[in-house]
């Protein structure tokens, strides 16, 4: 089986390779082909795949290719994982927002609409190619805003898109473990728009186990989220929202730290990954290494800015390791061989949540076989989550008419509308600041 990654130069397709070499079943991947524009970020991503695989045997054959249709003829599956502008475009997207007093995250409020109007044109030129050249493909969506573009290149491929993201993962997984529960027999109850969900329940063995850790303070405040919400905050809401909520909840508080933070996230990721990409370049290094050194560092520092907002702490070891290669891997080994799972995804709505019409895409528990993945049906969320998820896919599909008819206005309104952003003015200001430092802003008339 073939799997084309694109980004194939991007610093966390280690974490793919890796879970591929531990996978011996029949149908697994036996080749994987490695697409970026940047042939220099290539070889430092081959040198570290190389140095995995040594003594494994049958490991995945890799071959890199800066053509894109090259890298897409013949794929099984397609793994989309591009970042269009780069981290000094993600570093751009904070700081012209902070410029502003709103947030510039990358996902979330006025960094996330910017990335999406960036990355939306690109990735529908992929979906286009897909559906040209890999018409029987299963494309793996990890490309942020995770939701949004896969929505977007949904129009175009329908249900073979499919999106992922490892936040409700990892939240179901340290829930599951502060009350003792194997996160695999647990069922999580889990359902909003990537980056904005909420656990409304874990069931194990048909048993609730939610009421029980919300009534427990000790429990509350043994894991990230709930040092990062408080206890009186998430027994007000009776679930446990993403953790990417507390820029919502917590706006003022999270954009303070970030406007006193010596340098943006993006900005960090982009200093450090430079390093890293650099030292690859020194034969008597080890790639692998140096890879797993600036990982740790990476994870480590991950959503700090939030962290000391609340008085959060340290993450927990538990919590450094990551997971989105894991739900990669269980979804293509679901599709490929037909092994039944249930995965967390962002897929078509199809009524789901009925408040959204059934091509919205959602962030739901899903049964994967070989058909896909379906959608199960969930309660309704209730009126502040509803409007909220409403509010937010209302802008996403704003963002996806600006990037379909270049129109400026549109744009500005996106931003407008975004519960997070505070002025007519100020979205003005955003549209003007971020088509001054982005090129691929350049269509936006």
């Amino acid at each position: 089986m073939r799997l084309t990654i694109l980004g194939g130069g991007g610093f966390r397709v280690p974490l793919v390779y890796g879970a591929l070499l531990g996978d011996h079943a029949e149908g697994r991947v036996t080749r994987v082909v490695l697409h970026d524009v940047d042939a220099g970020r290539l070889r430092a991503i081959a040198r570290v795949l190389a140095e995995q695989a040594a003594g494994v045997p049958d490991a995945p054959e890799v071959t890199t290719t800066t053509d894109l249709d090259e890298a897409l003829r013949g794929a099984d599956f397609v793994f989309s994982a591009i970042r269009v502008g780069g981290l000094e475009g993600r570093a751009h997207d904070e700081r012209v927002a902070l410029a502003e007093g709103v947030l510039g995250q990358e996902t979330v409020g006025a960094g996330g609409i910017a990335y999406g109007l960036r990355t939306v044109p690109v990735a529908v030129d992929i979906a286009r190619r897909v559906a040209r050249l890999a018409p029987d493909a299963w494309v793996i969506n990890f490309t942020n805003p995770a939701g949004l573009v896969t929505e977007a290149m949904s129009r175009h491929l329908g249900d073979r898109v499919i999106g992922i993201c490892d936040s409700p993962v990892g939240l179901g997984r340290r829930i599951a473990r502060v009350l003792g529960a194997r996160p695999r027999e647990a069922w999580i109850d889990y359902v909003g728009l990537n980056h904005l969900g909420w656990v409304r329940g874990l069931r194990v063995a048909g048993r609730d186990r939610l009421p029980g850790l919300l009534a427990d303070l000790a429990l509350l405040g043994s894991f990230e989220e709930g040092r990062l919400f408080g206890a009186d905050w998430l027994r007000s809401l009776g679930a446990i929202p993403n953790e990417y909520l507390h820029y919502y909840y917590f706006n003022r508080e999270a954009v303070d730290s970030y406007r006193r933070a010596g340098r943006t996230r993006g900005a960090f990721l982009h200093d450090q990954q430079a390093r890293f990409y650099a030292g690859t370049d020194d034969p008597g290094v080890s790639a692998l290494a140096l890879w797993d050194r600036t990982r740790a560092e990476r994870e480590a520092t991950y959503m700090s800015e939030n962290r000391e907002a609340a008085g959060a702490g340290e993450r927990e070891a538990d919590d450094l390791s990551g997971g989105y290669e894991k739900v990669a891997l269980a979804l293509m080994r679901a599709v490929a061989r037909d092994e039944r799972t249930t995965l967390i995804l962002n897929v078509r709505n199809r009524g789901t949540l009925s408040p959204l019409d059934t091509d919205a895409v959602i962030e739901v528990p899903c049964l994967v076989d070989a058909g896909g993945a379906h959608p199960v049906s969930v309660d309704p969320l209730p009126d502040h989550a509803t409007g909220l998820v409403c509010a937010v896919k209302a802008v996403e599909r704003e963002v996806l008419a600006a990037a379909r008819s270049g129109s400026r206005a549109t744009a500005v309104k996106a931003f407008a509308l975004h519960p997070l952003v505070d002025s007519v003015n100020v979205a003005r200001r955003l549209v003007d600041g971020y088509t001054a430092v982005h090129p691929g802003l350049a269509y936006l008339a």
